[in-house]
Parts: C-alpha cells; structure tokens; sequence
C-alpha cells in the first residue's frame, strides 16, 4: 500500500478520496490553482501545493505541473477523481515512468476504452454485442452517405474521442447526413482535437443502462450494480439512478 495519496482534482470529488484515504491510514496531499487556495480540499488535507495560476490548462491539466507536485511532497500514489487528467494515457504513462501510482486504469485501457472506434472494434472482437454500424473512421461526408445507405436510416454520426453530447448528429436522410457529419467533425475538432467521426445506428427511445464493474491488478472484479440513465437533455444524462 502506498504512503501519501496526492489527488489531482478539486471540489466535492476530491474531499471524498481524502477523507477516504485518511480514514485508511494514508496521508494526504491537494493541489489547487490560485482560485482554489480557499478550497475545501485543501483544508481537509494533510499537505496542499500550488501548482499554478487559475486557467485549469495552467494547472490541472498540466502534467508537469502535478508531476513535479508529486515529487516535491513524496507523494507516491496519485487519484485522479473525475475530469482533467482522469482519462489522459500520457498522465498515466508519465506517473509510471516517474515511479509513482496511478489509482486507476492503466494507460492502455484508457487510450482504447477512451476511443468509440477502438472500444467498439475491442468489444465485437470478444463477442460482446454493439450497436450495427461502420467498424473504420469515416472520411468524408460521401462516404457516411454510403455507409448510411447500408446501415439504414436513421443513423448517428459520433466523434470517436470525447463525450458530452458533443460532436454527435443524427441524420435521417443524405442531406441530413452530409451536414451532420461536417459538423460533427468540426465539432469533435474543436472540443477534442481529434476529428475522426464513426457512423452507427441510431436507435430510437433507447434505454441507457450502465454496468459497474471494478477490478485491481491481482484480478479481483467485483459487479457494482446498474445504473440507469436514460434520462437526458441534448444526450447528456441528467439522472443517474443507482
């Protein structure tokens, strides 16, 4: 078990993993931008650092800047929370080369799970079923036209990177198709950085059901339970039920 726990988040998900931790025996450390020194968090942990000015792309989303963090204060473990780096695979990749632990999964199932393309590709190839659709990225709007004609109105255009609702389109016909999926590639650029769009069906009235599952590095896994969130506004939830 590690030592001192640095967590590299803010607000309400970071004082849970303290207290949490301290109620485990671990120290603690925050780190908070200059509009974060008066921050929960960083009264409730045992050591607090700043790692730069109030933009987040100056300090929770720079991974140099928690890196050092964890090497100044000893920390030799490291929560992510939720958001910021969370999901980034060179965070975890960049803690690993330093020695340090990621309290979460390891870079590779970030960079593929993180992926619809490579996720969706990963999940058929071990028999789990997804949604009909093209397995490649999708190039131009031309080519979403083709796909669509052989998958079937209607259909949906996602980025592959991200979430959020954004970059997402749902066509019902050619034309919708080729602005939909204009503008989710721009879209998907803007907000990700990455433009590349999948095209799969679009399933109407949908149940959207979550499967929790947990696992560690000894190969425990534990099913949490389903939650239920097909509650929504522009495809984002906003009820999850436990």
């Amino acid at each position: 078990m590690f030592q001192k726990l640095l967590i590299a988040n803010r607000g309400e998900i970071a004082c849970r993993v303290i207290r949490t931790a301290q109620q485990l025996g671990i120290r603690t450390v925050a780190v908070y931008s200059e509009a974060d020194q008066d921050g929960l968090h960083v009264e409730l942990a045992d050591e607090a650092i700043l790692i730069g000015a109030s933009p987040v792309s100056e300090s929770y989303l720079d991974i140099g800047r928690v890196l050092q963090a964890c090497q100044s204060t000893g920390a030799d473990a490291v929560h992510p929370g939720y958001g910021f780096l969370s999901e980034n695979p060179r965070f975890v990749q960049a803690l690993e080369q330093a020695g340090i632990r990621f309290v979460g999964p390891s870079a590779r199932a970030i960079k593929t799970m993180g992926d619809k393309i490579a996720s969706k590709q990963l999940a058929a190839s071990v028999g789990v079923s997804v949604i009909p659709g093209y397995d490649g990225v999708v190039n131009t709007a031309e080519e979403a036209i083709q796909q669509a004609h052989e998958i079937g109105y209607p259909v949906m255009l996602k980025a592959s990177a991200g979430g959020g609702g954004k970059g997402l389109r749902i066509a019902e016909d050619d034309q919708e198709c080729r602005e939909g999926f204009s503008r989710a590639r721009s879209e998907a650029a803007t907000s990700f950085g990455d433009d590349r769009i999948l095209i799969e069906k679009y399933i109407r009235e949908p149940r959207h059901i979550e499967i929790q599952v947990i696992g560690d590095t000894h190969g425990n896994f534990v099913y949490l339970g389903e939650r239920e969130c097909s509650i929504q506004r522009r495809h984002q939830k906003v009820i999850e039920e436990a």
